[in-house]
């Protein structure tokens, strides 16, 4: 993988701020850790031989109650195999769908002074990652 995502860009955050805000959401999300994770020089756990995967369990630690209380939950998590149709250097670690009652509800969890405080640990976790946002539709029989 030759791109890093950890962060929206500003265009993105816009973007996704002018969408709906009082409608449920989906967002699918695609993560790729680093071998060892990188906090920065002041945290606490700089220069810890930590991996990836444990300081993202560190942020879903952390982040597991503000996920709850935004009225939000995981409706499907699933371990990436293969890559169909696609870039064939794209593989995941972590592949899941996290749900949220509105816009308004994920906005709150990410700009509260606690989840501030925790996203520290998926920036030293994350090689990188693909966040998308999605309406829940009705489900239906076909593809179409």
């Amino acid at each position: 993988m030759s791109d890093t995502f950890i962060d929206p860009t500003q265009e993105q955050f816009e973007a996704f701020k002018g969408l709906a805000r009082d409608t449920p959401i989906q967002m699918l999300n695609l993560v790729r850790f680093r071998e060892i994770a990188v906090y920065p020089k002041d945290h606490q756990l700089a220069g810890k031989a930590l991996s990836g995967l444990d300081a993202y369990k560190n942020y879903g630690r952390e982040t597991g109650p503000l996920l709850k209380k935004a009225g939000g939950r995981i409706i499907w998590r699933g371990g990436f195999e293969a890559t169909l149709i696609g870039p064939t250097d794209e593989a995941w670690h972590a592949v899941f769908i996290g749900e949220y009652p509105s816009a308004d509800a994920f906005f709150s969890m990410i700009t509260s002074p606690e989840y501030q405080k925790a996203v520290v640990h998926r920036k030293a976790a994350v090689l990188t990652s693909r966040l998308t946002r999605c309406a829940p539709i009705d489900q239906g029989t076909t593809f179409g």
